[in-house]
């Protein structure tokens, strides 16, 4: 039995029914590659099954503390039904691209079963119209609460069903699983009480981390003074909201060696700054094509990871967060870019300087109790809706295997994310890198976004400004390289 800390039992208690907390993404198989040629359902079944010890989430459930005085627990389900998480679908005729990304909307938009496990799989197959994808290939939609883990850790968890060879050997993990039964009431009322004793004396403990923060923060400024555009407030666009019950999805790849090209004409730029100027290009052609771009730059919530080396194996979320100006408000995308590139490292010198972790625990020391029923409160009357979040949109970029993938033998030929939406966040975007390429997604609200597809050609077409922007820089520092290596002309010299 293993307690949830207070980052992920934040998740649990934020879950409405229009604010489902979990997190996922969905690959495209090409069963050619597997023994016979073909994967079946049953197959799949049999597969999965054996992976079931690689990633603690696949087993485990959720046990309340009774009037949620102290946060709840995993324990190992002694009921746990595999073809429960494992469902099987098809797209109808023709298959294609768009009924696809409307069935991966819908299906992601349910809340998961809070008394089950909290991960299901769809497999989807009926892929016969989609360009680039083989006949026969079908897909697997993966949903996981995003109170069990956070990127890294679903990374894991894909690693640990996923072969880097389609021959699908034997594989052996250390976990093995036994189940458990449900613990009494009391004795959960009896750990709470302990629980909420010893949690404000670890944070008094760490408030005397604190005191040193507005040194540090002021000597981050002198470091990295902030251009006066940058300094403005969120601005308010059609994103942030209260939150309808649907969604939509769609997504767009770029390859890696695309993005190497356009790193290596803005100095300084790493993959996440470039995706941080295709969301921003991407978010400004929409806004503007309704008429209501803002005049000051949006701001892009990034997640940074707080994990040391004893929380490597640790589950469930270790991170923090950063807020980035992405430049909307320039009209030209290398000046966007460069533009993100200042603000990411002025952000990340900050969130150290701040010292991410220890707000962490400091926030973990809140009584359990208290902390719940906060929490729920806001989600119940949808507030945080109603004021500023301190961001535009959310992207979170997920590094993936740099080689081909294979699930029961076939074939990863893409691998999409999926995010969160909730109450004043109506947008997320995810990147995913994997065999080459990087993969860009953005779910958001129905209500917000009625045209997915038209924004998903804006983040393509910002994309390729991007890599114009890129050649054209290229093109001015090799010039100026010539010119700064040609002899300098004497006065007297021949013309």
């Amino acid at each position: 039995m293993q307690q949830l800390s207070s980052m992920d039992a934040s998740f649990i208690y934020t879950e409405t029914p229009f604010t489902p907390q979990h997190l996922g993404g969905f690959s495209i198989y090409d069963p050619s590659t597997a023994p016979g040629g073909k994967v079946g359902f049953k197959d799949l079944l049999r597969y999965i099954e054996g992976r079931l010890d690689g990633a603690r989430i696949f087993r485990q459930k959720l046990v309340h503390v009774p009037f949620d005085l102290d946060h709840p627990y995993w324990i190992e389900d002694e009921n746990f039904d595999l073809e429960y998480h494992v469902r099987h679908i098809a797209l109808p005729k023709p298959g294609d691209w768009r009924q696809l990304c409307i069935q991966i909307a819908r299906l992601y938009s349910r809340p998961l079963d809070m008394t089950k496990p909290l991960w299901e799989f769809t497999v989807i197959e009926g892929l016969d119209n989609i360009e680039g994808v083989p006949k026969g290939s079908f897909a697997m939609l993966q949903k996981m609460h995003h109170a069990a883990m956070d990127g890294k850790s679903g990374l894991e968890m894909s690693l640990a069903l996923l072969d880097s060879d389609p021959k699908m050997k034997p594989r052996n993990f250390n976990r093995k699983w036994k189940p458990e039964s449900a613990p009494s009431p009391l004795s959960l009322l009896a750990k709470a009480y302990i629980n909420n004793v010893r949690s404000p004396i670890r944070g008094a403990r760490n408030l005397t981390n604190l005191f040193s923060i507005p040194q540090r923060v002021q000597e981050v400024r002198k470091q990295f003074p902030q251009r006066e555009d940058a300094k403005t407030k969120v601005p308010k666009t059609r994103f942030e909201r209260k939150i309808s019950p649907h969604r939509v999805w769609d997504g767009r790849s770029f390859p890696i060696a695309d993005i190497k090209t356009i790193r290596s004409a803005f100095p300084g730029a790493t993959v996440n700054d470039v995706m941080i100027a295709v969301v921003s290009g991407s978010m400004r052609s929409y806004l503007d094509s309704v008429g209501e771009l803002p005049d000051t730059t949006m701001k892009v919530a990034v997640p940074i990871s707080v994990r040391d080396e004893k929380d490597s194996d640790a589950a469930g979320n270790q991170v923090s967060v950063m807020f980035v100006g992405c430049g909307s408000h320039l009209p030209e995308a290398g000046e966007r870019l460069r533009f993100v590139v200042e603000e990411t490292k002025r952000s990340k010198a900050m969130s150290e300087a701040v010292g991410a972790k220890t707000l962490m625990e400091v926030n973990g020391s809140m009584p359990a109790g208290l902390m719940a029923a906060g929490f729920k409160t806001l989600a119940r009357y949808k507030v945080a809706g109603t004021v500023n979040q301190g961001m535009n949109t959310y992207l979170t970029n997920v590094p993936g295997a740099p080689g081909k993938l294979y699930l029961a033998g076939a074939d990863a030929v893409t691998s999409f994310g999926a995010g969160i939406l909730m109450e004043g966040w109506g947008i997320f975007h995810t990147a995913t890198s994997y065999d080459g390429k990087v993969y860009l997604s953005v779910l958001a609200d129905r209500e917000a976004l009625p045209d997915p597809a038209n924004y998903a050609n804006m983040m393509q077409q910002s994309f390729d400004d991007l890599l114009e922007a890129a050649s054209k820089s290229s093109t001015e520092q090799t010039a100026r390289k010539i010119a700064k290596a040609r002899p300098r002309k004497t006065k007297g010299s021949a013309k």
